[in-house]
C-alpha cells in the first residue's frame, strides 16, 4: 500500500464523518424550526427514508 492510497483513505473517512456531521447539524437546525413551518417544507416526512432526491 502506497502513501497516496493511505492518504486517500484518510480523506475518503474524513469526508464521511463530515457529511455525517452536516446531516446531524441539519437536521437539528430543521427541528428547531417552529412546527407550522416544518409542515409546509415537509419535514421531516419527505426525508424519513435518507437523503431526499428531486425528481
Amino acid at each position: 500500500m502506497t502513501a497516496y492510497q493511505i492518504l486517500r483513505g484518510v480523506q475518503h473517512y474524513v469526508g464521511k464523518i463530515r457529511t455525517m456531521r452536516n446531516e446531524i447539524r441539519t437536521q437539528r437546525f430543521m427541528n428547531g424550526l417552529p412546527a407550522d413551518i416544518r409542515k409546509d417544507i415537509g419535514w421531516p416526512d419527505m426525508y424519513a427514508n435518507g437523503r431526499h432526491i428531486d425528481q
